[in-house]
């Protein structure tokens, strides 16, 4: 009986470990950069109020719609003025009294172009800002991915410490033994040591830069969590270049000339005849002589028509001239701009790209000459210092690897922002 229940206990015990190490499995799940993005996009506070202001837009829009509409009013107005023993306010001013109380409707009258002018003045400061909510979507995500990129360099030289760590810790086991067999000296293996030392600090330097880097991540994808955990390799690449005036940077200037043309037409129709109606109806009376009789209605028109404004119309005209000269110089410089930046970054990437081939070559000898040296030791035919710099000339050659990566990723994830 004794040892049943020692067997069930253990079997409890095996479950429970085992649903801990699946827990432990699945927080520690490697993220992709498509997951910090998303967060990123859905977390942003400035994403969001661009969208409102867009949605903003089209209440504007139901509104001038309703203006439209004729307004109905509910007025009153009451005063009396008592003349007590002669003395009070003159009569035939105040009347004594005034009572009214009136519903009273009026319409205004706008010309369908004029009216399609305000549409158009509203479409175009919600196209603003879709567009604008593009770029802050495009600058966000760029700075993700820069982040991911360096947060996902620091993971590799991490990584890589961790070989070497083990690769010294190999042959400090088989150098020690050497050592104590009197084939090396002992000065040659406490070089050696601290060789092995100077490496394990630098893992662990590169263990506290990935987590900095990663957590500053997380802070920039408004993610509220401090585990540590592992990223995937990022998979981007080249997006197809666009011409200038494809890209959403440019878009802004093509708005731009929208909202000058518009903003003539808005001047142009401000100096067409403007026409409202009016009506009421209800009860005014004075009380002075049969009030129940002062129940009534009237109605009417009121008609605008600009004559003179002191030539106001054409400095308006000016100003908007003005305006569409700065709109083509900054549009000429941007589009220079444009194709100089993604041609010096293509320039670049080709450059670094064939820096990568030299380096990846060189790891090729520096890991020939490691192994060499490695059965040599075995035999005590190789001096330590020579095994420290082939060491170093590999973890030399593995760091330059590395920081060529992260910058090869970073031109595509430049070029990448100014082909959109």
């Amino acid at each position: 009986m004794h040892n049943g229940s020692a067997t069930a206990l253990s079997g409890k015990w095996l479950i429970f470990l085992l649903l801990l190490a699946l827990q432990f499995k699945s927080g520690a799940q490697t993220k992709t950069l498509d997951f910090f993005i998303s967060e990123a996009t859905q977390n942003s506070p400035l994403l969001k109020d661009y969208r409102n202001q867009a949605l903003s837009n089209s209440l504007d829009s139901e509104r001038i719609r309703a203006a439209l509409r004729p307004q109905v009013t509910g007025t009153s107005n009451n005063s009396y003025a008592p003349v007590i023993r002669g003395i009070g306010y003159d009569g035939a001013i105040t009347n004594g009294a005034n009572i009214s109380a009136l519903v009273g409707v009026n319409k205004s009258f706008t010309g369908q172009r004029n009216l399609q002018s305000q549409f158009e003045t509203l479409s175009i400061l919600s196209q603003g800002f879709n567009n604008t909510s593009k770029l802050s979507e495009q600058d966000l995500k760029r700075n993700i991915i820069a982040q991911y990129i360096t947060a996902y360099g620091d993971l590799q030289q991490l990584n890589f410490s961790k070989e070497l760590s083990l690769l010294l810790n190999k042959e400090d086991t088989i150098l020690k033994k050497l050592t104590e067999n009197n084939v090396y000296r002992q000065t040659d293996y406490l070089t050696f040591l601290v060789t092995l030392q100077q490496q394990e600090l630098a893992t662990r330097q590169a263990e506290i830069q990935f987590q900095t880097d990663y957590l500053t991540l997380n802070y920039l994808s408004g993610i509220n969590d401090t585990t540590i955990a592992d990223i995937a390799e990022p998979q981007i690449s080249i997006a197809e270049r666009a011409v200038p005036e494809g890209s959403i940077f440019y878009r802004q200037y093509t708005l731009d000339s929208l909202r000058i043309r518009n903003q003539r037409l808005i001047i142009d129709y401000s100096y067409k005849p403007k026409l409202n109606i009016f009506a009421d109806a209800g009860y005014v009376t004075s009380l002075l002589t049969l009030p129940y009789k002062n129940f009534g209605t009237s109605f009417g028109f009121n008609l605008s028509v600009p004559i003179y404004d002191g030539k106001q119309r054409k400095l308006q005209y000016r100003k908007l001239d003005l305006s569409e000269e700065t709109r083509i110089g900054y549009r000429e410089f941007f589009k220079k701009q444009y194709s100089q930046q993604v041609s010096q970054l293509m320039k670049q990437l080709r450059s670094t790209q064939e820096l990568i081939d030299q380096i990846n070559r060189q790891i090729k000898y520096s890991e020939g000459l490691i192994q060499v040296n490695t059965k040599l030791l075995v035999t005590g035919d190789v001096r330590i210092a020579d095994l420290i710099i082939a060491l170093n000339n590999y973890l030399n050659a593995k760091n330059l690897l590395t920081q060529n990566t992260v910058n090869r990723l970073q031109l595509i994830n430049q070029i990448n922002y100014w082909n959109r």
